[in-house]
């Protein structure tokens, strides 16, 4: 069920290898902590990126519930997997809303 919206994924154009944590895209800097600047990532590149976030805690919940279901964990893995992927989702659903709200807006602006 997962792999299906696991194309969606291929929109990303930043490839992470496996077993390496997501790369993050801006470093924050302290206010008078020295000369760090951010580094400014694409849109299309934060968005790759919590799509495969979400992605990755989604397949994360499926697999601890499987574990469950064979007896290897406990019902408080479980709940704490399912319940961080529902909020990736619901983060992921609140942002596709505003762009499209976003695009919605732009669109109906006069030339």
């Amino acid at each position: 069920m997962i792999d299906a919206i696991q194309s969606v994924g291929a929109f990303s154009t930043i490839r992470e290898t496996e077993g390496a944590g997501p790369a993050p895209s801006a470093s924050l800097v302290m206010p008078g902590a020295g000369t760090a600047a951010p580094q400014a990532g694409s849109f299309a590149e934060v968005l790759g990126n919590m799509t495969t976030d979400a992605i990755r805690s989604m397949k994360s919940a499926e697999g601890t519930s499987l574990q469950a279901i064979r007896g290897e964990a406990n019902t408080r893995e479980v709940v704490d997997a399912v319940m961080s992927a529902e909020q990736s989702l619901q983060t992921a659903i609140a942002i596709r809303d505003k762009v499209v709200t976003a695009y919605l807006e732009i669109a109906r602006m006069q030339i």
